[in-house]
C-alpha cells in the first residue's frame, strides 16, 4: 500500500512539466575553447587584472599555452588532476587555464589549510604536479609530485639549472589535446561524514552548461567587471573565473584575504567599477553594514548561494544597493548551481525560494521510496540532468550511495544525485529549503560534516565520547560547539589546538565543552536541545579579568553587543570567546563608528585580547592625535558623500 501512487494525474503532468527543462545552446565542448573562441574575438582587450598588473586576452592565452605545453612534458593528460596551492594572484588564473589546455582537471589545495590536510588530498588524488608560488614552496607537505613554482616559471634570471622550470621557452599557440565535454574539469574536496573529506568530481559538460545558462540569463558583456573574491576552493570560484572570459569581460582578483574585509572589498568594486560579484548571506550581511557601501552603484548583479539567504537581508540589500539580487543553489557534487531564484523588490520578503532548474538539470522532491511527493509535501531532493557530477574520486563505495541510477531518464547510464535537502514545491513549482535528512551543516557559507569533526576529536588522547552540533544562540550566527567526555578538564584548552593542525579553521569548533555524561532523553538517548550553552572561552583565569580603564570597558562593551554575551574578561582572545571573522567584521565597524578610530582591520586580527587592543589604540592615539582627528573628520566626510550616492542611486528609475 505504501508504494500505491498518491498524486492526481493532472499533478503528476504538472511536475513532468516544472522538469521540462531541455535547452540547446551553442556547442561548447570544454572550458578552455570558451575562453580560446573570445580570444580570437578580442586578443587584446584586458582580461585579468590584480594588485596593479593586467593581462590581456592574448597575454593570458600566450602564458597558459606555456604551461600547457610544459604540463604535457610532465604526464598531464585527459583526466589527469594537477594540484594547485597558492594565494590569488594572476599566476593563479594562468595555472587554472594551462591545466585545461593541457587536457588536465585542477584540484585546488588552499594554501591556508594544515599540512595535514594538504597531504592527504596531495596523496588522495595522486597528483603527477603540483603548481605552487615561491612563498610557499617550503610550507607544502612532502610528496613526489613535480613541484613548479609558477611566479618564477617565467623569470629571465632562472639558472641553467633551473631551465626545466621555465615555461618561457614553450610554444605559445593553443596545444592540441583530446579531451571531450566528458573528460574532468576540476575536483573540489569537501568535508566527509567518515572523518576524512572526499573529492567530488565535475566534467566539462556540466560546468559548460552552468555558464551557457548564466549567459543567458544574465547577459554578460565586454563593459562588465567581475570580481574574483572567493577562495578556489570553493566551486564559487569556478563561474568567476570561467564565466567573464569566455564572454570578453575584465576579471578583476580581490588582495588576498580581504574577501573578509567589507572596507577593502567596497575599495575594490568602487576603484574597479565592478558589475558582477558573488557574497554568501552571512558575508553580505557584514558587508552591507561597511562604511562606504552606499558608494557601489556600478554593481548590477549581486549573486548570493552557499547557505539559507534571510528574508530580511534581501529586504535590506534592496535598501542599500540598486543591485538585482540572485539566490542560487547548488551542491558541490553538481556544477555549482541547480536553482536559481530572482529576488523581487515590489514588496516586503517574506520568504526565499531556492528557485527553478537550469536548463538541462532536473529537480526531483522524492520520499523514501524515491516517488514524487505532491508540491506542499517535504521530501528529499534529488537532482538529474547534464550537470551531475562524475562521483568521487576513489570512493566508489560513496558514490554509488549518492548517485543513484535515474528512474525518470531515457538516456542510458544516467544518475540522480541525492542532495540530503529537505524541499517542498509552492505552488508555481519554485523550489523552497527546509533543512537536512543528517548532520551537515553550513556555517558562514562553509559545508561541513559535523561526522568529520567528531572524528577528529575522537582520535586525541583522551577522549571518550564526542558530539558536536550548530548552535544559533545569537540569531543568524550559527556556532561550532563540541561536547566532550572522558578528557580531563586541564586538557580541554589543548584540543582546539590539536584540531587546527588537522582541521581547516573554519571546521575548528569556537567552544569545546566537557561533560561528566550526556543529557539523556526518557528512552535512554543523547537529548541534543538539553545540551548546555557554552561560557565564553578562556581558561576561568581569564574570564574573571575584568576591563580596568575606560577605553578597555569601551571595547569590551562592544564585544559583548557582537558576541551576544555578558561580560568578557580583558585577556580572553576574541576567538576563544565565541567570535569569527565575520563577527570581528562587525567589531571593527562599531569600534571605528563609536570610538571615532581608523584602526586596520588587520590589527584586530594581530591582536585579538581587550588589553591589547585598548594599549594598541592608546598608543596611537598618544602618538597622533592629529591623525586620529583628521581620520574621523575624512570618515564623517566619507559617510556623507556615500548618503548622497546612495540618494542618487535611489532616484534613478529602474
Amino acid at each position: 500500500i505504501a508504494r500505491l501512487p498518491w498524486m492526481p494525474a493532472g499533478e503528476a503532468q504538472l511536475l513532468a512539466q516544472w522538469n521540462d527543462t531541455a535547452v540547446t545552446y551553442p556547442p561548447a565542448p570544454t572550458l578552455h575553447q570558451m575562453f580560446e573562441a573570445q580570444v580570437a574575438r578580442t586578443p587584446q582587450a584586458v582580461a585579468l587584472v590584480f594588485e596593479g598588473r593586467s593581462l590581456s586576452y592574448q597575454g593570458l592565452n600566450e602564458r597558459a599555452n606555456q604551461l600547457a605545453h610544459w604540463l604535457r612534458e610532465h604526464r598531464v593528460g585527459p583526466d589527469t588532476l594537477v594540484g594547485v596551492c597558492m594565494h590569488r594572484s594572476v599566476e593563479m588564473v594562468i595555472a587554472l587555464y594551462g591545466i585545461l589546455k593541457a587536457g588536465g582537471a585542477y584540484l585546488p589545495i588552499d594554501p591556508t589549510h594544515p599540512r595535514e590536510r594538504q597531504a592527504f588530498m596531495i596523496e588522495d588524488a595522486q597528483v603527477p604536479v603540483l603548481l605552487t608560488q615561491r612563498s610557499l614552496r617550503e610550507t607544502l607537505p612532502p610528496t613526489h609530485a613535480t613541484v613548479l613554482c609558477l611566479d618564477e616559471a617565467w623569470s629571465p634570471q632562472a639558472d641553467a639549472a633551473n631551465a626545466s622550470s621555465r615555461c618561457g621557452a614553450y610554444p605559445t599557440h593553443n596545444p592540441v589535446h583530446g579531451v571531450t565535454e566528458n573528460h574532468l574539469a576540476y575536483a573540489i574536496y569537501t568535508s566527509g561524514s567518515t572523518g576524512q573529506p572526499k573529492g567530488a568530481l565535475i566534467p566539462h559538460r556540466g560546468i559548460c552548461n552552468r555558464l551557457q545558462w548564466m549567459q543567458a540569463a544574465y547577459g554578460l558583456t565586454p563593459t562588465d567587471v567581475v570580481l574574483q573574491k572567493t577562495p578556489f576552493s570553493f566551486d564559487v570560484s569556478v563561474w568567476e573565473f570561467f564565466w567573464p572570459l569566455g564572454e570578453g569581460a575584465r576579471l578583476v582578483m580581490a588582495a588576498p584575504g580581504s574577501h573578509r574585509d567589507p572596507d577593502a572589498l567596497v575599495d575594490a568594486i568602487t576603484t574597479h567599477q565592478v558589475t558582477v560579484l558573488h557574497f554568501v548571506p552571512s558575508m553580505l550581511r557584514a558587508f552591507l553594514q561597511a562604511r562606504a557601501v552606499a558608494a557601489c552603484t556600478s554593481v548590477r548583479e549581486l549573486i548570493c548561494s552557499g547557505e539559507a539567504l534571510p528574508p530580511d537581508l534581501v529586504d535590506a540589500c534592496h535598501r542599500v544597493l540598486p543591485a538585482t539580487l540572485r539566490n542560487l543553489y547548488g551542491p558541490t557534487e553538481a556544477a555549482v548551481d541547480v536553482t536559481h531564484w530572482t529576488c523581487p523588490r515590489e514588496a516586503p520578503t517574506t520568504s526565499v525560494p531556492i528557485g527553478h532548474a537550469v536548463p538541462n538539470t532536473r529537480c526531483y522532491v522524492l520520499d523514501d521510496a524515491l516517488e514524487p511527493v505532491p508540491a506542499g509535501v517535504a521530501g528529499e531532493l534529488y537532482l538529474g540532468g547534464v550537470q551531475v557530477g562524475a562521483g568521487y574520486h576513489g570512493r566508489p563505495d560513496l558514490t554509488a550511495a549518492r548517485f543513484l541510477p535515474d528512474p525518470f531518464s531515457a538516456v542510458p547510464g544516467a544518475r540522480l544525485y541525492r542532495t540530503g535537502d529537505i524541499c517542498r514545491r509552492l505552488p508555481d513549482g519554485a523550489l523552497e529549503y527546509l533543512g537536512r535528512t543528517d548532520h551537515q551543516v553550513k556555517v558562514r557559507g562553509f559545508r561541513i560534516e559535523l561526522g568529520e569533526i567528531e572524528a577528529a576529536l575522537a582520535a586525541q588522547p583522551g577522549v571518550g565520547e564526542v558530539v558536536v552540533v550548530a548552535r544559533q544562540d545569537v540569531p543568524g550566527d550559527a556556532q561550532l560547539v563540541a561536547y566532550v567526555t572522558g578528557v580531563a578538564a586541564a586538557a580541554v584548552d589543548g584540543l582546539r589546538d590539536a584540531l587546527a593542525a588537522s582541521l581547516p579553521d573554519y571546521m575548528v569548533p569556537q567552544y569545546i565543552v566537557r561533560l561528566d555524561a550526556w543529557p539523556l532523553s526518557p528512552n535512554g538517548k543523547l537529548d541534543r536541545a538539553r545540551l548546555p550553552k557554552p561560557q565564553a572561552g578562556g581558561d576561568a583565569a581569564a574570564r574573571r579579568v575584568a576591563p580596568a580603564t575606560d577605553l578597555e570597558q569601551r571595547i569590551a562593551a562592544i564585544w559583548c553587543e557582537v558576541l551576544g554575551v555578558e561580560a568578557v574578561g580583558a585577556t580572553v582572545s576574541f576567538f576563544d570567546a565565541g567570535g569569527h571573522s565575520l563577527s570581528l567584521m562587525q567589531v571593527h565597524r562599531r569600534l571605528c563608528d563609536t570610538l571615532g578610530v581608523d584602526v586596520p582591520i588587520v590589527t584586530l586580527f594581530r591582536l585579538p585580547t581587550v588589553r591589547a587592543l585598548a594599549a594598541e589604540l592608546a598608543r596611537a592615539a598618544e602618538a597622533s592625535p592629529a591623525v586620529t582627528a583628521a581620520a574621523s573628520a575624512d570618515r564623517a566626510a566619507r559617510q556623507r558623500d556615500a548618503a548622497a550616492r546612495m540618494r542618487a542611486a535611489r532616484s534613478v528609475p529602474r
